[in-house]
């Protein structure tokens, strides 16, 4: 009896022992840390950070640099959300007074999105330390470049904390940017997905003279990390990056459906329990999209039938039909195509109801912002197959590679 109780004992802690992972790599905050704040000591410090700035002990990167004794961190600088987190995604962000430290917050998703001189006025050096999801339309990797301006202009020095890709460091798909499309969801001309980390994207930014004036950048570096590592082979803890990217398998997903999700068109499953993971809709027929995506043999993908009522946004209350997409092999899958093929099989299906025919056109603004171009939409349109852009999309890719890997600071 005794044993059987040891024995039952030892399975009702394996489940918690599945969360139990060891930590594998440092993260710039803990460099940081470990180098005792030496490239801080001495200067005025302002900090751009939000609720994923933690150490590996999930500690604030604010409260640290606030705390540490040869740091005197003298403002926080608010991305989209806030510095803590408590602000909507799209949500004008406000300056206030951080209420556990008494520092002032600037906000740079308000009136402004670059740091102003006023703001920067006493300042030496600006630290940007957030955990970014490696897609071009996800906002804080326009904060940072933004507030990399902002510095050079005032002679200030920048320096990034640096974080892992979610996605890793070898991804890259989709078109540069148009001129006439940059926008803050598309600020720089870089891929839709960029396979670089803050610092290495900081460090392409500046060199490549993607910036009205080069600033004095620095990175401190992770350790451990590999470019072949995904955020789940970190060991790290994942703190929601926006509401809805809950878990690093969210960031994966989020290129999947996000530049279709700016229709509205769909269920892309934000306001169910899986966003970005799905398409479904109330005419859909799950077994028919599901059975002719499959068709299609996408590498690494597979397209399951799914039935749902969302809580909220798009679909909210009824009942909607469609896919949930599957990465079996994350490696093969690309991830950022699987949208177009969507909008193609729903075209087969349903001529009646090819997304371009029906979609709200004053959405499609954003939808050409975050895609980078016109082209996109305007050539799938024409017959609704990913075909007619695909050499479009990919053809940037290897020069950017190329281009990208001189800024390399992990193997």
């Amino acid at each position: 009896m005794k044993k059987l109780s040891i024995i039952l004992f030892i399975l009702c802690l394996t489940p918690l022992a599945a969360f139990s992972q060891k930590i594998k790599i440092k993260t710039g905050i803990e460099v940081l840390k470990e180098q005792k704040f030496k490239v801080l000591e001495g200067k005025r410090v302002g900090l751009i950070t939000n609720p994923t700035g933690v150490d590996n002990s999930m500690r604030s990167t604010i409260d640290i640099l606030h705390e540490a004794p040869n740091v005197n961190l003298v403002a926080l600088f608010a991305p989209e959300h806030g510095v803590r987190g408590d602000a909507h995604a799209g949500d004008h962000v406000d300056n206030v007074t951080d209420p556990k430290t008494g520092l002032p917050v600037y906000s740079l998703h308000g009136k402004t999105k670059v740091p102003t001189p006023d703001m920067l006025k006493g300042i030496d050096v600006l630290v940007y330390d957030i955990q970014d999801i490696g897609c071009r339309s996800f906002t804080y990797i326009s904060t940072m470049g933004l507030a990399m301006q902002g510095a050079a202009e005032s002679n200030i020095e920048f320096i990034v904390l640096d974080r892992p890709n979610p996605l890793g460091g070898l991804k890259v798909e989709g078109g540069l940017v148009d001129d006439k499309f940059i926008s803050f969801v598309s600020q720089f001309k870089i891929p839709y997905v960029y396979g670089l980390t803050c610092g290495e994207l900081a460090m392409l930014l500046n060199g490549e003279n993607m910036l009205s004036k080069q600033c004095k950048l620095q990175i401190v570096k992770m350790k451990g990390w590999k470019r072949k590592m995904i955020y789940e082979e970190t060991g790290l803890q994942w703190i929601p990056s926006s509401p809805h990217i809950p878990q690093p398998v969210s960031a994966v997903f989020y290129p999947v459906s996000g530049i279709l999700g700016e229709l509205g068109y769909l269920s892309i499953g934000v306001g169910y329990t899986i966003p970005f993971q799905m398409f479904a809709a109330e005419w859909l027929k799950a077994g028919d999209l599901a059975a002719n995506l499959n068709r299609l043999h996408l590498p690494g993908v597979h397209f399951r039938p799914i039935y749902l009522k969302p809580f909220y946004s798009v679909g909210q209350g009824k009942q909607l039909e469609g896919v949930q997409v599957h990465i079996m092999d994350y490696q093969k899958a690309r991830l950022s195509e699987i949208q177009f093929y969507v909008m193609q099989e729903i075209a087969t299906l349903y001529p009646d109801k090819a997304v371009f025919d029906n979609a709200n056109d004053k959405r499609y603004r954003m939808f050409d912002q975050v895609s980078g171009s016109d082209y996109v939409r305007l050539n799938f349109a024409k017959n609704n197959r990913f075909d007619d852009i695909k050499d479009f999309w990919y053809k940037e890719v290897e020069p950017f590679k190329k281009v990208s890997k001189k800024y390399y600071l992990y193997k």
